[in-house]
């Protein structure tokens, strides 16, 4: 199986800028989110949240906060779930450190897989 993947470079306009802002927060929002319900249910329960288990909290998140349906795309947050989920895995096998709590000042990103 070959894996592709192209890097580009964009110019958004300001109302683009806009959306990509909110996207962007929304993304760091989950992974926040995600990373502290993974330390938590670790703390209680003794396991750890898995990539189907954050997903499955989407759905009432939703509902609680309706900007996560109208300013990102789901796939973007399912991405954020599965890239922490790998972070977990990387740290487990000692490859990485300890996921991070992300920060607004920090390096931005997010992803659009289609």
């Amino acid at each position: 199986m070959i894996r592709q993947a192209q890097k580009v470079r964009i110019y958004p306009t300001s109302s683009q800028k806009q959306q990509l802002a909110g996207a962007m927060g929304c993304c760091r929002w989950w992974w926040n989110f995600a990373l502290n319900q993974s330390l938590q249910t670790y703390q209680e329960t003794g396991k750890s949240l898995s990539r189907a288990g954050l997903n499955a909290l989407l759905p009432n998140l939703k509902q609680e906060h309706e900007w996560l349906t109208t300013e990102v795309y789901s796939q973007s947050l399912q991405q954020t779930s599965l890239n922490l989920s790998r972070a977990f895995i990387n740290f487990f096998e000692r490859r990485a450190k300890f996921p991070r709590f992300k920060s607004k000042h920090g390096k931005q990103s997010v992803a659009f897989p289609q």
